[in-house]
């Protein structure tokens, strides 16, 4: 008997089943699951069963089965629209969906990506990208991206033991330095750290972002100016990149993905918390606030400030860029719409609800479905990274600065992609150091 078409896949914990087989191996009941939720969500496809046939004859010879671009398309967007960590799935049908699952190899990965901020900058009007490269597969597994964002800045141990930069990524920072990076001579709060790119039987590769793709925003405040004297900024494009994308029972290691900021994500957590930039008690002096006692609210105070600058200076820049009371009512608007499709919107209370104002918007007054759902996003895998085999150099290394590919065509269905291939500075060492990266993802970075 054919079973009942199914809307979502539910899954507890661990959120991927355990098959027995290699890790690359797919999952069949999941594959199923998906196919059969893509047919009766897009009742134009006709009937599953025989592309469910084709799937499961692909599974028992070869282990796995390969999307189809239409349903790449599909399970990328609705990865997004599961992820119970994201304020702003309204938009999820609007991802547009870079199809490079051809590439596997480190320096075809690093292009990919420099394009993927390309197309997603789009001069500030920022736009939901996600690139998709090689699967994890029964014989090998696929590329995976270091950095849990594709743009970070370095966070440097003093000597002292004070830290310089942004404490988040001091394990990334250690992991690019014992790879032979570079740092500035004059090191800074926002020194970007270069990219890392780890794939099977191959060392991993460092490379530098090209300047004109790394598109930042200067702080600046509307009535404070001695606020631009900190030299503060921040970049426009949270790119998620370290975490996996399941499909269908397919994980996609390497899918780097993209909305636009929520100005509190900026204001309220990277620039305000204790163990990031930790700028509220400079902002309090600056604003001659009393902080001799808790009850004067100075922190509260403090915190409206930068975020008032965080949110003028990107509107100022011409930078897509959403404040939190407007994000939440969109939730809203999207969880009643996801109700009416008569689908579950799975969401964690603690990062729907914004670190500020929080009893002042609607998310704060409700519950929310916990179960998560697949297609996701799924954590991060700590991967040992291992040495470069070159010399360290400033220059692209012989055999890396003409690919033997491009990026491929697009999914059916999403604008063309720009895709010229950068000159940048790659710098690798040929010291024999494993190290691990100590790298978590935090999918709540991206607001759009």
């Amino acid at each position: 008997m054919t079973a009942a078409p199914v809307r979502a896949v539910r899954v507890g914990l661990p959120p991927v089943r355990e098959t027995g087989g290699s890790p690359g191996e797919a999952d069949p009941v999941e594959a199923e699951e998906f196919i059969r939720q893509h047919h009766a969500e897009d009742p134009r496809l006709g009937p599953p069963e025989p592309r469910l046939e084709q799937v499961r004859w692909q599974i028992a010879t070869t282990g796995t089965y390969r999307h189809t671009p239409a349903e790449l398309s599909f399970g990328a967007r609705v990865a997004w629209r599961n992820s119970a960590n994201c304020i702003g799935r309204l938009y999820w049908r609007s991802l547009r969906v870079r199809d490079l699952r051809a590439v596997d190899d480190p320096w075809g990965v690093f292009v990919g990506c420099v394009n993927h901020l390309k197309l997603a900058t789009n001069g500030g009007r920022i736009r939901p990208v996600i690139t998709v490269f090689a699967p994890d597969l029964p014989d090998r597994p696929g590329p995976r991206i270091v950095n849990d964002q594709l743009i970070r800045y370095a966070g440097y141990r003093e000597p002292d033991g004070s830290l310089l930069g942004d404490p988040r990524n001091e394990a990334l920072t250690a992991t690019a330095l014992s790879l032979g990076w570079r740092a500035p001579a004059h090191r800074g709060r926002f020194d970007l750290l270069p990219l890392v790119v780890q794939t099977a039987n191959r060392p991993p590769l460092m490379a530098r972002l090209p300047a004109d793709v790394v598109h930042e925003v200067p702080i600046t405040h509307p009535e404070l100016p001695e606020l631009a004297e900190l030299g503060l900024r921040w970049h426009s494009v949270p790119a998620i990149s370290n975490m996996r994308l399941r499909i269908g029972g397919i994980t996609y290691p390497a899918a780097p993905f993209n909305g636009w900021y929520m100005g509190t994500e900026i204001g309220a957590r990277n620039f305000a918390d204790t163990d990031r930039y930790n700028l509220l008690p400079v902002v309090a002096e600056m604003l001659k606030l009393d902080t001799s006692a808790e009850h004067t609210l100075w922190r509260d105070r403090a915190m409206v400030e930068i975020n008032r600058a965080v949110l003028y200076s990107y509107h100022a820049a011409g930078v897509t860029i959403t404040d939190h009371h407007t994000e939440s009512a969109r939730f809203i608007t999207h969880l009643r719409g996801e109700e009416r499709a008569g689908r579950s919107c799975p969401a964690d209370w603690s990062w729907i609800v914004p670190p500020m104002s929080a009893s002042q918007t609607p998310v704060f007054h409700r519950y929310y479905d916990t179960q998560a759902l697949l297609p996701n996003f799924l954590p991060a895998e700590p991967e040992p990274v291992a040495r470069c085999p070159f010399t360290t150099t400033n220059e692209v290394p012989a055999g890396l600065a003409a690919p033997t590919h491009g990026d491929p065509p697009p999914v059916a269905g999403t604008p063309p992609v720009t895709t010229g291939e950068p000159t940048v500075p790659v710098e690798v060492e040929s010291r024999p150091r494993a190290v691990t990266a100590g790298v978590h993802p935090r999918p709540a970075d991206v607001a759009g």
